[in-house]
């Protein structure tokens, strides 16, 4: 199978010739672990999966039930070469395929600064959502100043393309709060990334 053909990709393959952006990932996913280890999930949901990077480190979590999701079939794709013992299926965030409470946690990484309707993504997450969600977005402005000194997106500034929505630690805990879909908000910096975590509101 070809070199999957996306930015998100492109960032990983760097990552591996960089030791200060895989250090960056790495505590990102750390935190990531950490949080969603506290709702102590049986199945999980990876909603937006990508090109499945996540699946290792949260296999951390021990023997997990994980299910990704992903708008783009060439993702889709990708992660059912790699992987192919776990379930993926081709889903937007904003219609997710699944009955309420399906999920013990719901993860989401990076997705929606790319959306236009943000707020109904985290409807959606929280509805089939039983016990947390953990999302992850960009920090901002330190995310568009870490590209900008890689030299990345220079017509921007070092805003990425595809982000429409951007978000500092406050704002975002507001703006989740202002969903009405969750609860028990807080929210984390995970160096360049804020990582959110909370429970459904029933």
């Amino acid at each position: 199978m070809p070199e999957i053909d996306t930015s998100n990709h492109a960032k990983y393959v760097e990552a591996e010739s960089s030791p200060v952006l895989r250090s960056l990932m790495g505590h990102l996913y750390a935190t990531v672990v950490k949080r969603t280890r506290s709702f102590a999930p049986i199945d999980l949901l990876d909603a937006g999966c990508g090109e499945g990077h996540a699946v290792g480190p949260l296999r951390a979590l021990g023997p997990i039930r994980y299910t990704g999701v992903d708008a783009n079939p060439a993702c889709i794709a990708w992660c059912r070469d790699r992987h192919p013992e776990l379930p993926f299926a081709e889903a937007s965030v904003l219609a997710l395929p699944f009955e309420n409470a399906a999920f013990d946690v719901v993860v989401c990484m990076e997705v929606l600064e790319h959306l236009d309707a943000p707020e109904a993504a985290v409807s959606e997450l929280a509805r089939v959502a039983r016990r947390g969600v953990v999302i992850t977005v960009p920090f901002e402005p330190v995310f568009q100043l870490g590209n900008a000194l890689r030299g990345k997106y220079p017509e921007s500034w070092g805003n990425h393309p595809e982000h429409i929505q951007h978000w500092g630690r406050r704002s975002f805990r507001r703006f989740l709060e202002r969903t009405r879909a969750l609860e028990d908000v807080s929210v984390d910096i995970a160096g360049p990334w804020l990582v959110a975590c909370a429970r459904p509101r029933l």
